[in-house]
């Protein structure tokens, strides 16, 4: 069995900065999001994903994809999220047995309401805080390891 490859001190920092950013970030994202619109966070980006098709119409599948929850977990959220009215679902007309999550024109309207009120909140409690030059690093950053993530799904590299 080979030695683990510990974190360094420098590595420690970031690693551990990196997950008490995520976790107060999306944790004060979530509370202003919900308090200004009555939408999660995780609504919002299904709202969100639906809006930039054509038709606000996409496969159950796909959608899972994008928003990074399991069909299971998605299929949950969804069924709340017709209750409020934001979204329905209708059977693939090209697939009979899956089902297309459709963007209502009340979901869209909330959508368009909470928007500007979560986009100046994302500004506020990150963009704000970095010139140019980070944002740029932080895409760049943000970009690399998204790469390798989706490069190798589940698996770990030899």
């Amino acid at each position: 069995m080979t030695e683990p490859r510990w974190l360094d001190p420098q590595e420690q920092q970031a690693w551990q900065g990196f997950v008490k950013i995520t976790r107060l970030l999306f944790a004060r994202l979530d509370h202003e999001l919900t308090n200004r619109s009555g939408l999660s966070h995780s609504d919002y980006v299904v709202l969100v994903v639906l809006s930039t098709r054509s038709d606000r119409k996409m496969r159950m599948g796909t959608l899972a994809e994008l928003t990074g929850e399991s069909r299971s977990r998605l299929s949950h959220h969804i069924a709340r999220m017709e209750e409020s009215g934001w979204v329905r679902r209708e059977d693939d007309r090209t697939d009979r047995r899956g089902s297309v999550a459709v963007l209502t024109d009340a979901g869209f309207a909330t959508l368009e309401e909470a928007a500007p009120g979560h986009v100046e909140d994302v500004r506020h409690h990150l963009f704000d805080h970095l010139s140019r030059a980070e944002v740029q690093m932080l895409a760049t950053l943000t970009t690399k390891v998204n790469t390798a993530l989706e490069q190798s799904p589940g698996g770990r590299r030899a």
